[in-house]
């Protein structure tokens, strides 16, 4: 009994090893090539358990679905010579397994190839472009609260970005299925991430934005202490307008009133001189005679009359 335990699990631990070289499985996302000595034997895509011939056929597991590639960030000129790093990324398929592997060997190999083949279409496409084009629009004001940006558009409606990127992409793909390459796959899709100022020349870049916003904001405080100043001028002319009309009418008010009041003394006057006269002397009395001034007059002076001989006015006839 204790030898065929031991025999079993001695069974159980060979087939723990050897069985990987007799058998493996396929997922329903997987192309399985069957290479020998370096030679494709055949092709497995159906999903399941399968077989191969232990310690001399290789199993190489492809993906069936889209691949991502990153390329390596690389710094363009554009048409006016001025660089730009440009970020982008590439999808792709393998549609021929065996091809894929005779070819490129894996998907790390794979990655490289495509990366140089899309930086060098890339190139080709930045330097026969703006960077208004290639970033797919242009600035046209700038607002307290947005930005306004005007999308740059191709003669088929299509934004210019997404345009170089078509482009890229079916250029990128004809190459990798032309006769000499052949790699057995197709490019599904090409995007450009990002596309900035490398970064030697970012702080050159912001000095100048911030020379040009000062400008701009000398310009616009020049332009207010104008405003200010013309405004200020108007309302001084104005307050002086108004003080100037309010002095003439004053004056031309005050002159009928001194006017009203002679008229209105002489018509007394005509009514009773000897009255007003009286009353006149009274007022000068009140001035004289109360202060500390000394005053030396004659005892016939017209000032004592009414001290000396008061006059009692005589009645007016009955008529």
């Amino acid at each position: 009994m204790r030898f065929i335990l031991i025999i079993s699990v001695v069974m159980l631990v060979l087939t723990a090893l050897v069985g990987p070289q007799f058998f493996f499985t396929v997922d329903e996302t997987q192309h399985v090539v069957i290479t020998r000595f370096g030679e494709v034997q055949r092709i497995v895509s159906t999903p399941g358990l399968k077989s191969r011939v232990p310690f001399v056929d290789t199993v190489n597991i492809l993906d069936k679905r889209i691949l991502h590639v990153d390329v390596i960030p690389t710094s363009m000129p554009d048409q006016d010579n001025q660089f730009l790093e440009i970020d982008a990324y590439a999808r792709y398929r393998i549609v021929d397994p065996k091809k894929f592997i005779e070819k490129l060997r894996d998907e790390t190999t794979a990655a490289s190839r495509i990366g140089q083949i899309v930086i060098s279409q890339l190139r080709s496409e930045i330097g026969n472009k703006k960077q208004p084009e290639i970033i797919g629009g242009q600035l046209v004001e700038i607002r307290e609260d947005r930005t306004v940006v005007e999308p740059l558009l191709e003669d088929d409606g299509t934004a210019t970005r997404a345009a170089i990127t078509r482009r890229v992409r079916d250029a990128s793909d004809e190459i990798v299925k032309a006769p000499e390459n052949d790699f057995g796959i197709e490019i599904v899709d090409v995007r450009i991430k990002r596309a900035d100022y490398p970064a030697a020349t970012e702080e050159n870049i912001f000095n100048r934005m911030r020379s040009k916003r000062a400008v701009l904001a000398d310009g616009l405080r020049a332009e207010g202490d104008e405003q200010f100043l013309t405004r200020t001028a108007d309302v001084d002319r104005r307050v002086e307008i108004i003080r100037a009309s309010a002095d003439e009418e004053a004056s031309e008010l005050r002159g009928e009133g001194e006017g009203e009041a002679i008229r209105i003394l002489a018509a007394a006057l005509e009514q009773d001189p000897e009255l007003f006269n009286f009353l006149r002397t009274l007022e000068a009395y009140k001035v004289f005679l109360g202060s500390q001034t000394t005053a030396v007059l004659t005892a016939n002076s017209a000032l004592f009359q009414y001290l000396q001989s008061p006059i009692v006015p005589t009645p007016a006839p009955t008529p």
